[in-house]
């Protein structure tokens, strides 16, 4: 006999606030000004979903969408998504067809597939390379010669460190301005777009006709010390499975890397490195009980962690602790881990059920 599905037998959850979305991308929009808003929705949205994240975005007036993957974009359209998209990483492989098909806008830098989609006779983004020497056309000219016939309908570019160092931005944005001149010589009239979130956000001359706003849609601010309005939009919680008051000198977790130096409380909590919390969190991250702030004890286990809550509020078996949130922003989760927030909200797993509201 068939058992059902225990999904809601742990409460472990990513509580997933589309407000607080459609909220940040009226932030992103504000800095815009006259250029276009896509809402970079790759890695499933950043672990908030991404069909549901998706419709959210293009309701609360995002004018299409950008993915790394040309499989996104099919889920999207399987799902009635009519929006725009855009597909980032230019990876294709045989489905030039597909793409074309279902009305998606490839970003092309690699001879064969720019050959493929101007046989088709598909427009592209055509992606330069302006130092990040990642993806991208570097020899612009010669790149062009070979495919005469290519409609380049796009010419996008990307930036290393819009956060940090205005002047290796702004050097970028020479070579890409460039590379626009010489791409319009040729008689195309591309849109021209470079922005990511902390382009947009920082960088005024870098929004041009159109800026990708991925990050900041999730609530992650550019810059350690901005106070920009930008809301959570996960909150990862988990219940408390076990309290235990120890003895100074107990140990906890595996290894033994963490022992009390005094008569402490210790709740074991129903969250691990299988759901996506990260190990490198293991005795220097923090979690939200009882609204105090606590300190993790010992190391983060596959499916537990260990928080010390001697300094809470009384805390009970099933009494919900935040790891992520308004609470505890991602970015001071990602400073203790020694990362950037852009992983710790898309390691999220997909075992941990997303709830949606706003």
């Amino acid at each position: 006999m068939a058992q059902p599905s225990c999904v809601r037998c742990r409460s472990t959850r990513a509580e997933i606030d589309l407000g607080a979305l459609a909220h940040n991308l009226a932030v992103v929009r504000a800095h815009a000004g006259a250029a276009r808003v896509f809402g970079v929705i790759k890695a499933d949205a950043y672990g908030h979903g991404l069909t549901q994240v998706a419709r959210r975005l293009i309701d609360a007036g995002a004018d299409g969408l950008a993915v790394a993957l040309v499989e996104e974009g099919l889920d999207l359209r399987a799902a009635g998504v009519e929006a725009p998209i855009l597909v980032l990483n230019g990876l294709y492989g045989d489905g030039h067809d597909a793409v074309v098909d279902a009305g998606l806008t490839p970003c092309v830098y690699d001879d064969e597939d720019a050959a493929a989609f101007a046989a088709r006779g598909a427009g592209v983004h055509l992606k330069v390379d302006t130092s990040m020497t990642r993806l991208g056309v570097r020899d612009l000219d010669a790149f062009l010669d070979r495919h005469p016939t290519l409609r380049v309908d796009g010419l996008m570019t990307h930036l290393a460190d819009a956060e940090e160092n205005p002047a290796a931005t702004d050097a970028q944005l020479d070579a890409f301005e460039e590379a626009v001149e010489r791409v319009r010589a040729r008689g195309h009239d591309p849109v021209r777009h470079a922005a990511n979130s902390a382009g947009t956000l920082l960088r005024p001359r870098s929004r041009y006709d159109l800026v990708r706003a991925g990050v900041a849609l999730y609530g992650v601010r550019p810059t350690r010390d901005s106070t920009l309005d930008l809301r959570a939009v996960m909150r990862l919680v988990a219940p408390v499975a076990r309290v235990a008051e120890v003895e100074a000198g107990t140990a906890v977790g595996y290894g033994r890397t963490w022992v009390a130096r005094r008569p402490s409380r210790i709740a074991t909590v129903a969250i691990g490195y299988g759901d996506g919390y990260l190990r490198a969190l293991s005795n220097v991250g923090h979690a939200v009980v009882g609204g105090v702030r606590c300190p993790l004890a010992g190391r983060v286990s596959m499916d537990l962690i260990g928080v010390d809550v001697t300094d809470a509020p009384p805390v009970a078996r099933g009494d919900d602790v935040v790891l992520i949130g308004p609470e505890l922003r991602a970015e001071e989760v990602a400073e203790a881990a020694g990362t950037i927030a852009y992983e710790v909200l898309s390691a999220v797993s997909p075992r941990v059920p997303r709830i949606y509201g706003g």
